[in-house]
């Protein structure tokens, strides 16, 4: 098994090389949810002592996503959300690729994406739009690329706030902490951020409960469930 508490290391960039330029022990048992009052420590939220060792064709997806970013959206951060980073921190390989941005809609990403694509006459990357759409319990807006083979979901980070009388939440910006905070398990509330190439768990739990095993709700359980009783 790869270890989790490794030196890490920037990968290098393999962008301009291809053509778009065991298992740590099933997690057992409920723990205490972690304090809403709290806040993780800096050292907590970044686990910059942490490696995910990326496969070629992941350090190219990331650097173009990362290229595409600077040149059309610089203000905007992009992070790879749940379950890939939790995967990869498991030694295990994932194409579950989410992409949370901070302050953009995925749509609007995926369009200039394919803007670059069309300006340098590159093949079009494939895209769909999942429109939100309540009537089928679809509360966020999602769009899906394929660039090179490879799929990518980009979505915002996002805040749902539930009302007594509705299963229907209100979905609005949010930060990476309230993101996290949402999220089902603090397992899955991990994020790799492209631009420093760092694991970032701002439960300030997740690396944590991931090697001990642990499943634990970022708030109350009761909370956590009472919001998407699917959980």
């Amino acid at each position: 098994m790869r270890s989790l508490l490794t030196r890490r290391v920037r990968p290098r960039c393999h962008f301009h090389r291809l053509p778009i330029a065991n298992s740590i022990g099933s997690v057992c048992h409920f723990s205490t949810p972690i304090n809403g009052n709290s806040r993780p420590s800096a050292s907590d939220r970044n686990a910059s002592d942490l490696s995910i060792s990326l496969t070629r064709a992941e350090d190219s997806l990331f650097s173009f996503l990362e290229y595409i970013q600077r040149l059309y959206a610089p203000e905007t951060q992009l992070r790879v959300a749940g379950g890939w980073v939790r995967d990869k921190l498991r030694g295990a390989e994932s194409e579950d690729i989410d992409i949370a941005l901070d302050n953009l809609m995925g749509a609007k990403f995926a369009r200039h994406i394919t803007k670059f694509q069309r300006d340098r006459k590159l093949p079009p990357s494939s895209v769909g739009v999942v429109k939100a759409n309540s009537d089928k319990s679809k509360h966020l807006e999602v769009a899906t690329v394929t660039i090179e083979g490879s799929t990518v979901d980009l979505v915002h980070l996002r805040a749902e706030e539930y009302t007594l009388d509705s299963r229907v939440p209100e979905v609005k910006f949010a930060t990476p902490e309230d993101d996290a905070s949402r999220r089902d398990l603090t397992i899955n509330a991990l994020f790799y951020n492209l631009h420093t190439r760092q694991v970032e768990d701002f439960t300030g739990k997740g690396v944590e409960d991931l090697k001990a095993g642990v499943i634990r709700t970022p708030r109350e359980p009761v909370q956590t469930f009472l919001d998407d009783p699917l959980r």
